[in-house]
């Protein structure tokens, strides 16, 4: 299964990207995790109510993401990873993700500044490596919403060096999330609601 064998909604409301595997590994070996994840993305509307508020902590679209996928198991979740060489215990942490749930890692990169996909990547990469995880979600937005934002008057706040599709396609294709399957999806405008 590769990203074609998504639902129709999905592939024409998300732009998607996958890197090794990682639909034909969400769809045979977690299912569920897999079908939960679509269920909220297809659900899921951006709420201009959400875009004109200001910053300051987890943004509103965020919060919504996280709060469906929490009402389906999902939690927040850290790492406790340590390295031991010749007797000798080496701490080696790792940042906590935003969802989790059976080896499935989820991020939410709405309007973060782009170094921030860097660390989540490296973060799927070691969680992979050390067998903590399977396969590595972002959700993030496709850079056509930068219309959007301008015609409301946010377009400062959501500038180009925050996190959207083309900051984070070149760290992925560079080899940033390493040998751990992805799977990438931008929220397109098709999805944007007045409220």
């Amino acid at each position: 299964m590769g990203t074609e064998q998504l639902p129709t909604f999905i592939l024409e409301n998300y732009e998607v990207h996958e890197w090794k595997h990682a639909c034909a590994i969400l769809g045979s070996d977690f299912p569920e995790e897999f079908q939960e994840v679509i269920a909220v993305l297809s659900e899921f509307r951006l709420r201009r109510s959400w875009i004109t508020v200001g910053g300051g902590g987890k943004s509103k679209v965020s919060q919504a993401i996280d709060r469906a996928l929490t009402k389906k198991g999902w939690i927040e979740k850290s790492f406790a990873t340590k390295i031991v060489i010749d007797d000798q215990t080496h701490e080696s942490p790792t940042h906590k993700v935003d969802c989790f749930k059976n080896k499935v890692a989820l991020e939410i990169e709405w309007n973060n500044k782009d170094p921030f996909f860097d660390r989540d990547l490296n973060n799927f990469r070691l969680l992979f490596d050390l067998r903590a995880i399977s396969v590595g979600i972002i959700i993030t937005r496709r850079d056509e919403l930068q219309d959007v934002f301008n015609e409301i008057g946010r377009g400062a706040s959501y500038g180009p060096s925050t996190t959207h599709m083309s900051k984070v396609l070149p760290r992925v294709e560079g080899g940033g999330g390493g040998g751990c399957p992805l799977l990438i999806f931008g929220i397109s405008k098709s999805l944007y609601v007045e409220d």
